[in-house]
């Protein structure tokens, strides 16, 4: 069995928060600046049938993913927004998936080379890249959630006393 230190797992639990959160940050960047091709993109999916409710979803999203990643650079409320990050990503991944299965019984492409934009803000991305991308995020985030010990965090020193 691997015993890791506490200032490794510590590292490692920092260096968790700024890549998921460096990529939520750039992501949810990526839609804010063209909430109309955001909101193209979402309607693609077919989910939302309210004309209002999909507006308010793509004016929202962006700001609350760069907010989550915000959070965890900062590490603020790193477990909460870790969950918050897994709650996002498995349903969007499941879409994802349904989405390229979809297209792969529709035409003759292998999978893996089948490429769509998401709607991630990364523009047209290869399927089995971005499956391999989210589950690599759901693990750090599911690490995140599980680690008790944060190095870097803002959070303690708001409520560090004299």
């Amino acid at each position: 069995m691997i015993r890791m230190s506490s200032h490794a797992v510590a590292g490692a639990g920092f260096a968790a928060r700024w890549i998921v959160g460096g990529l939520y940050i750039w992501m949810g960047l990526q839609k804010a600046v063209d909430p109309a091709g955001f909101l193209k993109l979402l309607h693609q999916y077919d989910l939302v049938q309210t004309p209002l409710l999909l507006n308010l979803i793509a004016a929202t999203l962006p700001w609350f993913e760069a907010m989550c990643g915000l959070l965890l650079v900062f590490g603020v409320a790193v477990r909460g927004t870790a969950l918050l990050s897994v709650a996002m990503l498995v349903p969007f991944t499941w879409l994802v998936l349904r989405r390229a299965l979809a297209l792969h019984a529709g035409g003759d492409l292998p999978f893996c080379a089948i490429k769509f934009d998401c709607g991630c803000g990364a523009g047209e991305v290869f399927i089995c890249r971005k499956l391999a991308e989210n589950a690599l995020l759901v693990f750090l985030s599911l690490g995140l959630v599980l680690l008790r010990q944060h190095r870097g965090c803002l959070r303690p020193a708001l409520f560090a006393s004299g």
